[in-house]
């Protein structure tokens, strides 16, 4: 996730700015950049790399004179890790300057538009289509404020803005849409960020941005805006936490920071893929000649991405009629796997380093497969080495447990599965327009489970059941899949033992170890199985067990004859049911683990990517 952050003041920018962007390299970036008001111009300087190769390039600041200025970590999103493609981006003209955190979504539309007015492009980013959008209305007659007021009515997408004007040397805007951005009050000047720790240094009084809000800010003064550019009163909050909870964004732990994250990252996710009702893979070119020669899909990963694999298998064969088997990375390298130029093997990793699933990506390509990865760090190894990527675009996540990686990658699965059945023509047109149309429905489906009272019912079941010694999951079909990625969760963080079992196996021999007292978390979502998951619920009832229950909206009655704790999730097509039932699963995980006093960002004997094998 792209860090921003604005100066305006009577002291050297520059050096703040770096300092600013040092604490906002948690976040993860690829390059970074500067731009400030020097001599009547705006002087940019940026880099690939390391913060550190900026502050060498300007001296730490030094070498660039002025005290208005804007910064910026970037994400990639759009554009390989480049010089060309970082931040800021100045417009065709030169007179506006451009830092931004999100994702355009109809950045191609409006740079035809540019272009058949004459401006020109230097990189592959959606953020150069806002400066020239920006410096187009400018040029037109508007004023600076009116001309990025004009230009973000006009784009579709998440965008968080730092904005200079060349003709306005005392002064930055900010304006914001999904993406994060606050302004801090200084003497004699003023800041905007990203987020906290950027300023903590300098001011601890700030004001969050809502979506729509935009801010004109001098060394002495602010004014804030609504989207109709009518004035704003915003309230002032002064903050307490110390820099290393700040940095979490208030919240007490990484991952649950990162919990709430997923709607946002998601939506971002999703929603730049699907255009004028069809799914758009980025770059990849995955014909239908080519996907009909298909004789087998393989999704090779390892932990909770190998899961993402398990819900694949459902559903690419369900939609798309191919054949589809989940590996494990660590087997698939050893299993002299039958591959040709009929299969295509996709790779899963969160860091795209993973050792294991490497060294199965370059088994892969040895034996003549295609190679698709689905990562989320761009420039990583697996990228880099693949044929072709598709990033989850989910922002750096830090703590070693997934969460909202898990939920991307899940949501390219979904994308992934579409493609190729829009591709194949597998589906009537009007089951495929049901499915698109409720794959947009999904972030905002993911916020209701995230709202206070949801979360109030979760944290309530986490205090009954922390103490229990064993826990079983159980579940049918999809459902099963996903009991897997709620055990491990449990596991990781909690260190509680817990396993993960198909429904109907439990006369197989699990049930012999249900005995007085021992949970039994029930995913039940498929309302054609969802009798048939009862019936394996009666069984460990009757054993003893306690049963909680997680199914969907609407199906209150019918799980209270079968058990009284139950957590109810909103409603979705089947396939993408699981979206809805991880989130409660990794939250009761992540109170479970509280209540045992567990480290939740850095638990035992576990690292956030396993770069060894």
């Amino acid at each position: 996730m792209c860090g921003i952050v604005g100066y305006v003041g009577r002291e050297q920018a520059a050096p703040i700015l770096l300092e600013g962007l040092s604490r906002l390299e948690y976040r993860g970036y690829d390059s970074a950049g500067v731009c400030v008001f020097d001599g009547g111009k705006l002087q940019v300087a940026k880099t690939k790399g390391r913060l550190k190769s900026l502050y060498d390039l300007i001296d730490g600041g030094k070498a660039i004179p002025g005290t208005v200025g804007i910064g910026h970590t970037r994400w990639a999103t759009h554009g390989a890790p480049s010089d060309e493609n970082s931040h800021p981006h100045m417009a065709d003209s030169g007179k506006i300057a451009v830092v931004h955190n999100g994702i355009i979504e109809n950045y191609l539309e409006l740079k035809d538009y540019l272009q058949k007015q004459g401006k020109k492009f230097h990189s592959e980013t959606d953020t150069e289509v806002v400066a020239n959008l920006i410096e187009h209305f400018y040029d037109g007659g508007c004023t600076f404020r009116q001309a990025v007021q004009r230009a973000v009515a006009r784009v579709e997408g998440s965008y968080a803005l730092g904005v200079l004007c060349r003709d306005c040397p005392d002064t930055v805007i900010g304006v914001k849409k999904d993406s994060p951005l606050i302004f801090g009050y200084g003497q004699g000047c003023n800041y905007i960020a990203s987020d906290v720790p950027a300023i903590l240094k300098y001011t601890r009084d700030v004001v969050y941005l809502n979506d729509g809000d935009l801010l004109e800010m001098t060394a002495d003064r602010v004014d804030f805006y609504n989207v109709h550019g009518e004035p704003l009163e915003k309230d002032t909050e002064h903050i307490t936490w110390e820099l290393s909870a700040a940095e979490k964004g208030g919240y007490a732990h990484f991952m649950l920071k990162e919990i709430h994250e997923q709607p946002k990252a998601v939506r971002d996710t999703i929603h730049p893929r699907i255009r004028d009702g069809r799914v758009v893979l980025d770059d990849i070119q995955l014909p239908a000649a080519y996907l009909a020669q298909l004789k087998r899909i393989y999704i090779v990963a390892c932990g909770s991405a190998y899961y993402v694999g398990v819900h694949g298998k459902y559903i690419i064969e369900n939609l798309c009629r191919v054949p589809v088997e989940p590996v494990l990375a660590s087997e698939f390298r050893y299993a002299d796997p039958v591959l040709d130029g009929t299969t295509l093997v996709v790779i899963i990793s969160q860091s795209g380093e993973t050792a294991d699933t490497l060294a199965a990506l370059r088994e892969a390509k040895r034996r003549g497969a295609r190679v698709l990865a689905v990562v989320n760090v761009v420039g990583s190894s697996i990228a880099k080495a693949a044929d072709d990527v598709l990033y989850t675009w989910a922002g750096p996540e830090i703590a070693v447990a997934t969460t909202k990686a898990f939920s991307t990658q899940l949501a390219v699965m979904y994308l992934l599965a579409l493609y190729i059945a829009q591709e194949l023509h597998t589906l009537p047109e009007d089951r495929r327009r049901e499915l698109l149309e409720a794959l947009v429905r999904l972030p905002e489906q993911l916020e209701e489970i995230l709202s206070p009272e949801s979360i109030a019912r979760i944290q309530y079941f986490a205090s009954q059941y922390f103490n229990n010694r064993d826990v079983f999951f159980i579940g049918r079909n999809i459902d099963s899949a996903t009991c897997l990625e709620g055990s491990l969760k449990l596991k990781e963080i909690a260190y509680i033992h817990s396993e993960a079992y198909p429904a109907g196996e439990l006369k197989h021999g699990p049930i012999s170890l249900i005995e007085n007292g021992t949970l039994v978390v029930a995913v039940a979502t498929n309302p054609a199985l969802f009798d048939k998951t009862m019936s394996n619920v009666k069984e460990v009832s009757a054993r003893g067990a306690d049963v909680l229950g997680i199914t969907i909206q609407g199906f209150e009655d019918a799980i209270h004859k079968t058990m009284d704790s139950a957590i109810f999730v909103p409603r979705t097509e089947v396939l993408f049911q699981p979206s809805m039932s991880v989130l409660p699963l990794q939250t009761f995980a992540y109170y479970v683990a509280l209540m045992r006093g567990c480290d939740v960002d850095k638990p035992r004997n576990l690292a956030k990517s396993v770069t060894v094998e």
